[in-house]
């Protein structure tokens, strides 16, 4: 045989490959490029209280956080939400950030701005954070929060053991939306 058919013979094998290899990421990958979509409306009065954090992307701002890990929401006189977001830590302290919410597009909106930086900081447009629900039950039982670059996600759950069956089909939802479900770690409650 020639050069010619040396070059077919250790090409073509590779085109092949790569062509599958297309196919199967183009199959297998949710679509990340599609813009994050949130839930049509949210009912703050309904979505108040203790969440439990089920699962999340790790993130730094949780890096000491062992478990036990939950979030209050409660609207204030003036629209907004005091969020309160605590956990324990390895060595059994329990750490708590106290944090604003609110609406700027105005109720019902499920895109919210979240600042854990002290109120004389709040026009500074940087310590505001993207709080999207991205999913949430009917009967405001279970939730999925992220930003638009799907940097961060957290389920959430009225109880600290979601329903198997119900965090299956909200995993598979997200997964639709393009979330890396291989990222998510589990919080131990």
């Amino acid at each position: 045989m020639g050069t010619g058919s040396t070059v077919i013979r250790i090409f073509l094998p590779l085109l092949m490959i790569s062509s599958l290899a297309g196919c199967a990421t183009t199959d297998a990958q949710p679509p990340r490029d599609r813009a994050v979509d949130t839930i049509g409306t949210v009912d703050l009065s309904r979505y108040q209280g203790v969440w439990y954090e089920i699962a999340k992307y790790p993130n730094w701002f949780q890096a000491r956080c062992a478990g036990h890990t939950s979030a209050t929401y409660t609207p204030r006189t003036d629209g907004t939400v005091m969020v309160e977001n605590r956990c324990r830590q390895a060595d059994g302290t329990v750490s708590e950030a106290i944090g604003t919410a609110y609406q700027p597009d105005g109720p019902p909106s499920a895109k919210l701005k979240v600042r854990f930086a002290p109120w004389w900081l709040s026009w500074v447009p940087a310590v505001w954070g993207d709080y999207w629900i991205v999913d949430l039950d009917a009967d405001y039982r279970l939730a999925a929060v992220s930003d638009p670059e799907r940097k961060y996600l957290w389920v959430l759950s009225r109880t600290p053991k979601a329903d198997s069956v119900a965090y299956d089909a909200l995993l598979k939802r997200l997964g639709d939306q393009g979330f890396d479900l291989t990222r998510l770690e589990t919080t131990d409650q």
